[in-house]
């Protein structure tokens, strides 16, 4: 499964990342490579638990689409 990652950075230029179709999951590095990674790793384990536990894990369902401003 691969899931939407959405990646933002903050005022202080650290990064924060989630996915939205697994509600929890997050993580937050001071680099947008560090960040990439602690999500990667964020992912699995929360899928881990998820099944570990016996809750379904969601599918993937968000999209992206990209809109340039004039």
């Amino acid at each position: 499964m691969e899931y939407v990652v959405v990646v933002e950075r903050a005022g202080d230029g650290s990064f924060s990342a989630y996915v939205p179709d697994l509600p929890g999951c997050v993580a937050s590095g001071d680099t947008a490579d560090e960040v990439r990674a602690m999500i990667e790793e964020a992912v699995a384990l929360h899928v881990e638990s998820l099944r570990s536990h016996g809750e379904p894990v969601p599918q993937p369902r968000t999209t992206t689409h990209t809109v340039r401003a004039a």
